[in-house]
């Protein structure tokens, strides 16, 4: 039975303990003040990401875009269009593989790969790094700290591996916001339905935030980074 302890420690070692170390990381931003960040995972998506931004430019509301390298090289307008209108974009990796699967240098391929996709499609590299489901390895962090992107990770995130009404999304994100949070939202299909869910949820959302006080902003200016 040995033989299989060792490879499963080993690899409890390279995923598991980036959970305790995790430098270089950031989960919410400065607390003074009611001020938070909405943030947007899987895109571009050619359907669904136009119709998050509308709602955006209607509200008056800049965010930051995580996106998906290849979605990213596939559709560089769309790109344009996110920087243009004021959002940040951030690196996702290239294909959104769990890195817990990846060794150091498929890890380092995964996120670099992404980051230059996303470069070349934004006119400007991207300016964070969140990993796929959160999921980080002990090799993300040399990786990202070398591009300089730290890895954003999130707050609040209304909808998971799960379908959750749009209702209850933002009863759960209006219930759970705290100053300098980063709240974690899906306008691709990563999770079956979830970008049909979010447009319905996501007016509602913004309009109760800010009946709370909230004045929602990028991950680079909740960070004081702008």
């Amino acid at each position: 039975m040995l033989w299989l302890v060792a490879p499963a420690a080993l690899w409890a070692a390279y995923a598991w303990s980036s959970y305790l170390i995790r430098p270089w990381s950031v989960w919410r931003g400065r607390k003074a003040g009611r001020v938070a960040a909405l943030t947007f995972d899987d895109g571009p998506d050619v359907l669904h990401t136009p119709k998050v931004l509308d709602i955006l430019a209607r509200e008056g509301v800049t965010a930051t875009f995580f996106l998906i390298g290849r979605r990213a090289a596939a559709a560089p307008d769309l790109v344009r269009r996110i920087v243009s209108e004021g959002h940040d974009v951030g690196n996702h990796t290239w294909s959104h593989r769990s890195l817990w699967l990846c060794g150091p240098r498929e890890t380092e391929r995964e996120i670099v790969r992404g980051h230059e996709a996303i470069a070349d499609a934004a006119g400007a590299a991207p300016r964070f790094f969140r990993a796929p489901w959160g999921m980080t390895n002990l090799a993300v962090f040399p990786v990202v700290r070398r591009l300089g992107t730290p890895c954003v990770f999130w707050t609040v995130q209304p909808e998971g591996q799960r379908p959750v009404a749009p209702d209850r999304q933002v009863r759960w994100v209006t219930d759970r916001m705290k100053p300098g949070a980063i709240v974690d939202l899906h306008d691709a299909e990563g999770l079956d339905g979830a970008p049909g869910r979010l447009l319905t949820a996501l007016p509602p959302m913004i309009d109760g935030l800010r009946a709370d006080g909230y004045e929602l902003v990028t991950v680079s200016e909740l960070l004081d980074e702008a």
